[in-house]
């Protein structure tokens, strides 16, 4: 049995991806290793927690010593862990220096050491920056053109990968993936903040105008690419993961209003965060043609899909809101 390292795997696309690997992998033991900072949340994987194939590491991807026990015999490592909110980096951009920039580089010495056979880093499209309305859409040959702390952070850490790819010999690949939405999302991003908003009658903030476009990406598609690159990729390349879904923010928010069937003047306007990029959007021609991936949800599908889980999810979102979810690890891992 191959034993792959998953960072961040308590997190949203994490425990997505560690829920399919076990699912459809039988060949594949997950090692879940997580900080459990905010975004981390061992509840959503109470369902597996004692799948043979499953094991969890509490740890910090930045701890050498901690990272190098855990990935000891690992076939495969899947870097997920970061820091992923723009506007917490913009607030203090210490953390994802520390985590992404810093985490990643021990992760990379770590798998060296080891001599792991595949590194996939899991990045963003917000490297590339910002598109203008008529642009075509970032390929994996763009500029690295970074305008938050979140997204410089990850550019640094894109890099690094080039690096210790090139300078190590090491079997390592890059993927930049689009907005994600799907179950276990933490409620600050907008798709689960605006529902659970909405189903209160709170008001549903938007910032600036609205105007700004994202390419959204159903997080059960982008666990399956993940897991494509992982057996398929090529060493040293980069790939692009997208849904082929252009979006306007508000144009999404009106969509998620008329699901819920609540009004549209919920709706308030706020202060745009600074440097707020107006457009992404993911050309995926290179994945498809050279791994034969390509997304199989749509937004009209799945995004009613997304909705009706969170709404059949109130106790895992209560759990969220309210701090409780931190205590599981307590109760569940404390004599271990």
């Amino acid at each position: 049995m191959r034993r792959v390292m998953l960072t961040g795997g308590a997190g949203f696309i994490g425990s997505n991806l560690v829920k399919l690997i076990l699912k459809e992998h039988p060949d594949i033991h997950v090692v879940n290793y997580d900080l459990l900072t905010y975004a981390g949340n061992l509840v959503s994987l109470s369902d597996v927690e004692d799948n043979p194939q499953y094991s969890f590491v509490r740890g910090d991807v930045s701890d050498l010593q901690t990272v190098k026990k855990a990935m000891e015999g690992c076939w495969a490592v899947l870097h997920l862990a970061a820091e992923s909110h723009v506007d917490r980096s913009i607030l203090d951009a210490g953390p994802f220096l520390n985590t992404n920039v810093i985490g990643t580089q021990v992760m990379l010495d770590a798998a060296r050491f080891h001599k792991v056979e595949r590194f996939v880093q899991i990045s963003t499209d917000e490297v590339y920056g910002s598109l203008k309305p008529d642009d075509p859409a970032f390929t994996e040959q763009n500029r690295l053109k970074p305008n938050s702390p979140y997204s410089a952070s990850k550019a640094a850490a894109d890099l690094l990968v080039r690096a210790y790819e090139k300078t190590y010999g090491m079997h390592a690949v890059i993927t930049r993936c689009s907005n994600n939405y799907g179950p276990y999302q933490f409620p600050e991003k907008l798709i689960p903040l605006l529902i659970n908003n909405a189903m209160k009658d709170k008001p549903i903030p938007v910032y600036g105008d609205g105007q700004q476009v994202r390419d959204w990406l159903y997080v059960e598609d982008h666990c399956r690419a993940i897991i494509t690159i992982m057996e398929k990729g090529v060493s040293g390349e980069i790939y692009n993961i997208g849904g082929n879904c252009e979006v306007v923010n508000l144009e999404l928010v009106k969509m998620l209003l008329a699901e819920l069937g609540k009004p549209e003047s919920l709706i308030t306007f706020v202060k745009d965060r600074p440097a707020h990029d107006r457009r992404y959007a993911m050309n995926i021609d290179k994945i498809t043609r050279e791994l034969g991936w390509k997304p199989e949800h749509t937004l009209s599908h799945a995004l009613p899909k997304t909705v009706k889980w969170y709404l059949d999810s109130e106790e895992w979102v209560g759990s969220v809101l309210s701090g409780e979810y931190k205590e599981y690890y307590k109760k569940q891992y404390g004599d271990r």
